[in-house]
């Protein structure tokens, strides 16, 4: 039995992906207009920005390799989740380490459930797009 329905899985990172690589696309543009300091934030951030693009990038080809029901599909979107898991939890953990080196008082509940509310869904769907791309029905969907 499957966690979640392979086309579900597809249009969701295809469509997750396309609107994360348009916003991108539109900060990057909107700090382009904006006064100095934003471009020279956005020069510093270049390789950050490309190697983001590049990851969206993989989730979205990977989102349409498993909507073709691709072998390649599976594997690149596996690789994807995973990348997105370890982002996410890290993007986490340097927030809060920037919260507590910034203020003396921080509200250490109110900052962890912010986090956690963020992660959580983000480790639960890769969690079991993973576990569904792993098992029997969908390497059996992706032999066909």
């Amino acid at each position: 039995m499957e966690l979640l329905p392979l086309p579900f899985i597809g249009w969701f990172f295809t469509v997750a992906s396309v609107i994360a690589l348009g916003l991108g696309a539109m900060i990057i543009m909107a700090m382009h207009r904006a006064d100095e300091s934003h471009r020279r934030f956005l020069e510093n951030t270049t390789w950050n920005d490309m190697a983001l693009f590049a990851i969206w990038i993989l989730g979205l080809a990977g989102g349409i390799g498993v909507i073709q029901l691709r072998s390649w599909g599976a594997q690149v979107l596996e690789l994807f989740c995973w990348t997105l898991i370890a982002l996410a939890a890290l993007s986490a953990g340097t927030r809060l380490y920037g919260m507590k080196r910034e203020s003396e008082r921080v509200n250490w509940v109110t900052a962890v459930a912010g986090v956690l509310v963020l992660l959580i869904p983000v480790v639960a769907i890769c969690g079991a797009t993973i576990a569904t791309l792993r098992s029997d029905g969908a390497t059996a969907a992706f032999a066909r």
